[in-house]
């Protein structure tokens, strides 16, 4: 990545962010059926690899945040505190640790699908991709719920009739293409995600776009397909596709996929879901624009695109822990297209 790149100025306070946030027990949502009286519900004690940043998924990405920021600045004046985010990743990416997570997922085998389970295989490749020590002994410490993963997801997606296209955590697309890019997956399971991709998206034409955002998006259904099936199709085949999946950009009609969504209140943590939209609609317009010939509807996503990365970046370091617990990991997308 050129040295240039906008994440490097956002690497320190970011690592602070993350380290804070994943190190934070409480407050906690845990996405736990209780099954008795007696039941021991500590979040360190269902997860203590992944028990800070206020639920699992967000500990998850946190995680992979911090291993991010190590791969492209450790050791370098844009992130200082080295030392401080592998302390850190050495204390909860353990053995131990992720045997229980492990454990866990498999005794719960819907618990974060699917949008925990590609964070977590996200975070074992950002461990691989660390090329030291450290990073082989996280790698290590995550391969059994890698694999946990790997064989629900192939357990799952059978049964997947139907994609999930509404822009919270259960959204399909965005899951299985983040899973995609991961390179975790077994080839059996990589090559059903694909066909699975395909046959659910492959013939969509004339999204309603117009009815994006929903009141809490943090992902937009009609991007989050567009940028999975961008995954999937041959690149030849991509851009017809989009042409007939969104004709609004080829024929330069407005398309409300572009605009900027309204935040009402940054505070309330449903409505703060949209500057989650906004970053996140950054890197897919932005992956979108990429993988598209030079041409009107490139230049479109690319305007698109940096105007809602500059909308939602101002949001990410407030103070706040509704968004502080998660926001630097969309922006870190956002700005590693930039």
């Amino acid at each position: 990545m050129p040295p240039s790149t906008p994440l490097r100025t956002h690497a320190t306070p970011f690592a602070r962010l993350a380290l804070a946030n994943i190190t934070r027990e409480y407050p906690n949502f845990p996405a736990h059926l209780i099954g008795s009286a007696a039941e021991r519900t500590e979040p360190r004690t269902l997860h203590p690899a992944f028990y800070g940043a206020y639920d699992w998924h967000s500990s998850a990405h946190m995680h992979w945040l911090l291993v991010r920021l190590l791969n492209r600045y450790g050791g370098t004046p844009a992130l200082p505190d080295t030392a401080a985010v592998v302390d850190v990743l050495d204390r909860h990416l353990t053995p131990g640790n992720l045997a229980v997570e492990a454990a866990y997922l498999r005794d719960h085998p819907s618990f974060e699908r699917p949008y925990g389970w590609a964070w977590l295989l996200a975070l074992a490749a950002e461990c691989r991709a660390h090329g030291t020590r450290e990073g082989a002994r996280w790698t290590e410490a995550l391969a059994p719920a890698v694999a946990v993963v790997d064989r629900l997801l192939a357990d799952w997606l059978p049964k997947a009739t139907y994609p999930v296209r509404h822009g919270n955590h259960p959204n399909s697309a965005f899951a299985l293409g983040l899973a995609l890019d991961s390179g975790e997956l077994s080839a059996g399971t990589e090559q059903a995600v694909r066909e699975r991709l395909l046959a659910w998206f492959a013939a969509d034409h004339d999204a309603p776009a117009h009815w994006e955002p929903s009141g809490q998006d943090f992902l937009s259904p009609a991007l989050s397909e567009a940028d999975a099936v961008r995954r999937v199709l041959p690149a030849a085949e991509f851009a017809p596709w989009l042409d007939r999946f969104l004709p609004a950009l080829r024929t330069g009609a407005p398309c409300a996929l572009l605009d900027v969504p309204v935040v009402s209140d940054h505070a309330d943590p449903q409505i703060g879901h949209l500057l989650g939209l906004a970053l996140s609609r950054a890197a897919a317009l932005r992956s979108l624009a990429d993988a598209l010939p030079a041409g009107p509807v490139r230049d479109r996503l690319s305007t698109a695109a940096d105007a809602h990365l500059a909308a939602g970046l101002p949001a990410v370091e407030r103070g706040d822990f509704t968004t502080d617990h998660w926001l630097a990991t969309f922006a870190t997308l956002a700005l590693d297209r930039h």
